[in-house]
C-alpha cells in the first residue's frame, strides 16, 4: 500500500478509536446514570443510593453518641452497591429462620408457661444487630444482672447473629443454670404488620426510603424495640444496661435522661429502657412517629428525640398513661460524664463524692446505663463505682469480672 494511503487510513480510524475509549470510560465510571430511568429497579438504586462511607458499619442496638456528620459523597467509579446498603438489605429480607420468628416466639413463651406455672413472671427483650464478635463481656454481664434480680424472668434477644450455634454457645452458661433465654432472628414483615410502620418498611425494601448517614441498623433497632413491645408487651433493655434491682411493680414507664436546671422538668427522655403493656397506645404513637418523620441523617431523631417529642406532645392525655421516671432510675450519669463511673478514687474529696454517688445508685437506681459507645474503651479501675456495683449484679462473678478487668 502506498505510504500516503497508510497515513490517510490511520487518520481516518483514529477518531473512531478515541470515541470508543471515551464511551467505555463513561460507562464504567458511573455513566449508567445517563442511560437509566428511575422506573427501572437497578436505575432506582443508582439514582437513590445513599452516600458511601468509609467507616466500618456496626449495626448496633446500643445507645450511641452523636458523631460529626459524614461528608456527603457518592460513588463516582462504579455502580456497585456500598457495603452498608448490602448489609441492611440482607438483614431486612426474610430467610428461612426469620420466617419462623412468630412460631418460635410463641413456642418459647408457651412452653415456659406449660412447664412452670411461675415462669416468665416478667418478660424482657433485647436487640442485637451487630456482628456476633462484638457481643462481649459487658453484654454478658448485662444479662447476668438481669437474671440476678429476676430469676423467674425470661429474656428474648431479637438478633440474627445471636441466633446461631456461636450465639447459643455464648448463652449456654445461662441455659445450663436453668435461666430462660433465647435468641431469634426477627421477621420484620411480621413485626411491622398491622402497624403504621408497615408502609414505611415496604418502601425501605423497595429502595424508596433514603437510609441516610446514620447506621440503618441503629434505626432498625429503634423501630424493632417498639414493635416488640407493642406486639408482646414487657420490658426492653439495651445490652449495655446493668440491672440493679427488680423491675417488678414498674408499668408503662420510660426514663428521663436529663432534667432542665431551671424548670426541674425532664428535658430529654431515652429509649434504652422502656416498660409497656401489650398494644399500649403510646407505643403505637411512637411507631407512627417513626414512620411519618423518619430521618436517617439526624442522630437520635428516630430514637431518644422521638420518644421525647411524642411524650411531650401527648402529655396530660389519659389514654396515653405513662410515668416518666427521674434520671436516677436508669441514667444516674449522662453519657458526657460516664467516665467517672470507671475511675478509682483520686483523693479524699473524690472518695467522698464516689461514696455518696454509689449510695444513691444502690438506693434509687433500677438500672445503670453504661453508654457503651462512649465508655467501651474505658478500663474499669479498682475501687471505681462500676467495680463496686458489679459484685452485687453478677452471676458468674469470677469469670465475668475478670473479663471486664482485662
Amino acid at each position: 500500500m502506498p505510504k500516503q494511503k497508510k497515513v490517510f487510513s490511520v487518520l481516518f480510524l483514529l477518531p473512531l478509536f478515541l470515541l470508543a475509549i471515551f464511551v467505555t470510560v463513561i460507562i464504567f465510571s458511573g455513566g449508567l446514570h445517563l442511560l437509566c430511568t428511575k422506573n427501572e429497579p437497578i436505575c432506582r438504586y443508582l439514582h437513590n443510593s445513599p452516600p458511601k462511607t468509609e467507616t466500618t458499619i456496626f449495626l448496633s442496638i446500643k445507645e450511641t453518641i452523636p458523631n460529626s456528620p459524614s461528608t456527603n459523597r457518592t460513588s463516582q467509579s462504579t455502580p456497585k452497591m456500598p457495603r452498608k446498603d448490602r448489609l441492611y438489605l440482607r438483614i431486612i429480607h426474610p430467610n428461612a429462620r426469620s420466617k419462623l420468628f412468630a412460631q418460635r416466639a410463641a413456642e418459647f413463651f408457651n412452653s415456659l408457661n406449660l412447664n412452670n406455672a411461675s415462669s416468665c413472671n416478667l418478660t424482657f427483650f433485647m436487640t442485637w444487630i451487630s456482628p456476633l464478635k462484638y457481643f462481649g463481656a459487658r453484654e454478658l454481664v448485662a444479662i447476668e444482672s438481669l437474671f440476678k434480680s429476676h430469676q423467674n424472668a425470661c429474656l428474648l434477644i431479637i438478633s440474627s447473629t445471636m441466633d446461631s450455634p456461636k450465639g447459643v454457645k455464648l448463652l449456654k452458661p445461662f441455659l445450663d443454670n436453668g435461666f430462660r433465654v433465647a435468641a431469634f432472628s426477627p421477621d420484620y414483615e411480621y413485626l411491622v404488620s398491622g402497624t403504621p410502620a408497615e408502609t414505611w418498611f415496604d418502601q425501605l425494601r423497595k429502595g424508596e426510603v433514603n437510609p441516610g448517614d446514620v447506621s440503618i441498623g441503629q434505626n432498625l433497632s429503634n423501630l424493632v424495640r417498639l414493635l416488640i413491645l407493642y406486639k408482646y408487651g414487657g420490658i426492653y433493655l439495651d445490652t449495655d444496661v446493668i440491672v440493679m434491682k427488680s423491675f417488678d411493680g414498674l408499668r408503662n414507664c420510660i426514663g428521663a435522661q436529663t432534667i432542665d436546671a431551671v424548670t426541674h422538668q425532664w428535658s430529654r427522655l431515652n429509649n434504652a429502657v422502656m416498660v409497656f403493656d401489650k398494644k399500649h397506645p403510646l407505643v403505637l404513637e411512637f411507631i407512627r412517629e417513626f414512620a411519618s418523620t423518619f430521618d436517617g441523617n439526624k442522630w437520635g431523631h428516630n430514637g431518644p428525640y422521638l420518644v421525647s417529642r411524642v411524650v411531650l406532645r401527648v402529655a396530660g392525655k389519659l389514654s396515653f398513661n405513662v410515668t416518666v421516671l427521674p434520671p436516677i432510675a436508669f441514667y444516674p450519669l449522662d453519657w458526657s460524664r460516664i467516665q467517672v463511673l470507671f475511675q478509682g478514687p483520686a483523693n479524699g474529696s473524690h472518695t467522698k463524692w464516689m461514696t455518696q454517688k454509689l449510695y444513691w445508685i444502690q438506693k434509687s437506681s433500677f438500672a445503670v446505663h453504661l453508654w457503651n459507645r462512649e465508655s467501651k474503651s474505658m478500663r474499669m479501675e479498682q475501687g471505681s463505682i462500676v467495680a463496686r456495683i458489679l459484685p452485687d449484679c453478677c452471676l458468674f462473678c469470677n469469670s465475668s469480672i475478670k473479663a471486664l478487668l482485662h
